[in-house]
């Protein structure tokens, strides 16, 4: 299964809806209601690739779940520890690290190589390594 169709998969076994969304900020959104309903705007007219779609929708399913949501009230810090659990969900499910190290043992260690392995974008990889280095997985 590609990892496109995972994630929307994914969406769907834990009642996520995702929609598609025109939006001039954003390229995704997630939301979740005062019943606990998660759902992602994905504004796939700006979205130039796969590969973003991938990452992007990753991102916002992280959100979701894990419940880390915030408003543009909360201060900077906790926007960046909910940005950051999103992100390292995304990383967990799109590149489980004995898939990376097996990447790695292939030869595949250039940021594009990477990514072009992974189907996701090259600012996903740095996201990556950052995960795994802050894991303690990878020499920083």
């Amino acid at each position: 299964m590609d990892a496109l169709t995972d994630l929307y998969e994914t969406a769907y076994l834990n009642d996520i809806i995702i929609i598609n969304k025109k939006m001039v900020d954003f390229l995704a959104l997630s939301i979740m209601d005062e019943d606990g309903d998660c759902f992602v705007a994905l504004n796939s007219y700006n979205l130039k690739t796969q590969r973003e779609e991938v990452t992007v929708l990753a991102h916002d399913l992280g959100h979701c779940m894990t419940g880390a949501f915030y408003n543009r009230y909360s201060k900077l810090d906790n926007i960046n520890q909910k940005e950051y659990r999103a992100n390292k969900w995304a990383v967990h499910k799109l590149i489980p690290f004995e898939e990376l190290q097996e990447a790695f043992s292939n030869g595949i260690i250039e940021r594009w190589e990477l990514a072009e392995y992974f189907e996701v974008t090259e600012d996903f990889i740095d996201t990556v390594i950052q995960v795994y280095q802050n894991e303690g997985l990878l020499a920083g």
